[in-house]
């Protein structure tokens, strides 16, 4: 099973909410507050598979390793 976090609102008045980046995806990028991380969605299954990476730097580097973290749910 994967990580439980909560739903917070994210501005009042808004529709948006935010959530905490779970501790497993900080370690395995060595993320740092400030760096910025790209969410991609992908409907499969009646699942939606999400992929996370960091972002590359202003100097087209990636600030960290690149790998893909999804997780299929188990049927």
């Amino acid at each position: 099973m994967g990580e439980i976090t909560t739903l917070s609102v994210a501005t009042s008045g808004k529709e948006s909410l935010r959530t905490t980046v779970p501790m497993s995806i900080i370690k395995h990028f060595k993320l740092k507050a400030s760096d910025k991380i790209e969410w991609d969605f992908e409907a499969r299954n009646n699942d939606l598979i999400i992929v996370v990476r960091p972002l590359k730097s202003s100097s087209g580097k990636r600030t960290n390793t690149t790998e893909n973290i999804s997780k299929d749910k188990a049927t």
